[in-house]
């Protein structure tokens, strides 16, 4: 590692993954492809709930919401990805990487409140059938979707913004994008006090969240025990089944990088378990959400036949 002086660091160095040979291009081509169906995917599920009256539902508005977010949060670091695994070792400028920083914390902090009010909308749904569309009206919609990118990113502020401070004794980044404790790990002064900050922040923020998560799908859960008829219990279980998977995965990688001391890890894991939740995830999204939901492949088959009958015409 290159050490500087103790004054401001006007740029990084981000290590990314070793790669040699022909595993290069291959990481980079697979990497790409992942990145192109993550956009298409996420695009394709916008567009979709936009052009389809069937799916004008308070759920599949929450999941275009979600899909957008992630549309821009899969954005903010596979394209560094991308130049590490083509070029190597990678300068970045110290504001462009805070910059990333903050808005990778942002869009994940969004989507953990998005995740939250999701299950809301479920409990309400189940829970509340016949006062559901009253108490999930469009404004409604509107405004929870809106609070959830305002608490995202001011929550993010406080992480992000202690890190910019920190005086660092090293520019090389263990990691193919700018984040928390990698950053940590290069201060010139005891990091523990920002350790517990973050700590305490992002963990109340997302263990909130999550125990909100719990106590709603315990409630979903009491109630769909109550229907009369294994059917209907079915039918009830598999509106829930896409957002509970999506919540694992989100939920269960997160966790493991970011609760407990930066220093508790060795270097190369955080960039590996960031795969999970920075890109496997976004790219799994559409598809968990769309290719186990009839009402996904109902709205497809109209849209198409539409467009075939636009076509068709002279």
């Amino acid at each position: 590692m290159d050490h500087v002086n103790h004054t401001r660091t006007q740029s990084f160095i981000l290590a990314g993954f070793t790669t040699t040979g022909t595993l290069r291009p291959l990481a980079f081509l697979g990497t790409l492809c992942v990145y192109l169906l993550t956009l298409a995917g996420n695009m394709f599920i916008i567009v979709l709930v936009q052009a389809d009256s069937g799916l004008s539902t308070p759920m599949y508005f929450f999941i275009s919401v979600l899909s957008f977010v992630e549309v821009w949060y899969v954005s903010t670091t596979v394209p560094t990805l991308l130049h590490t695994l083509l070029h190597g070792c990678s300068p970045i400028s110290s504001a462009v990487c805070f910059i990333q920083l903050y808005i990778f914390h942002s869009l994940g902090m969004t989507e953990c409140y998005l995740l939250g009010v999701m299950a809301l909308d479920r409990y309400l749904a189940i829970c509340r059938p016949l006062h559901y569309h009253a108490l999930m009206s469009r404004q409604v919609q509107l405004r929870l979707a809106g609070a959830t990118w305002v608490a995202g990113f001011s929550a993010a502020l406080v992480p992000a913004s202690l890190t910019a401070t920190l005086p660092f004794c090293l520019k090389r980044v263990a990691h193919y994008f700018c984040d928390l404790a990698p950053l940590m790990r290069l201060a010139c002064v005891d990091t523990g006090w920002y350790a517990r900050v973050h700590g305490a922040v992002i963990g109340l923020a997302t263990g909130c969240n999550f125990v909100l998560i719990l106590g709603l799908y315990g409630g979903i859960l009491k109630a769909v025990l109550k229907l009369p008829s294994a059917a209907s219990r079915a039918k009830a279980f598999s509106t829930c089944s896409s957002h509970v998977t999506v919540v694992a995965l989100f939920y269960g990688s997160a966790f493991t990088v970011y609760v407990g001391s930066p220093g508790s890890r060795s270097e190369g894991t955080d960039k590996l378990i960031a795969l999970v939740y920075a890109l496997l995830t976004p790219f799994l999204n559409p598809i968990i959400y769309s290719l186990r939901n009839k009402e996904v492949k109902e709205a497809v088959r109209r849209v198409t036949d539409r467009i075939g009958t636009i076509l068709r015409e002279p």
